[in-house]
């Protein structure tokens, strides 16, 4: 069985502390068909989500973050 991939780029309009960058990605990682998550020190506001679309969408994961931290969009679609 192949299972196709998709990921998305999500920036949040501001800078996030340790604590908050932890919960974004765990709250991510949670998220039934999310695979991985990236964030890297120096680009706190990026988030990297590599997801099964089968299993949920670009949409629902910016709704995760949105909701966490107000303003946020999907980057490159």
């Amino acid at each position: 069985m192949d299972i196709q991939l998709a990921d998305v780029t999500i920036h949040i309009d501001k800078r996030l502390e340790t604590e908050e960058r932890a919960l974004t990605e765990e709250q991510l990682r949670g998220t039934d068909g999310v695979v991985s998550v990236r964030n890297a020190n120096e680009r706190s506001q990026l988030f990297l989500v590599e997801y099964n679309p089968d299993k949920t969408d670009s949409g629902s994961l910016l709704s995760i973050v949105t909701g966490m931290h107000g303003h946020a969009e999907l980057v490159g679609l």
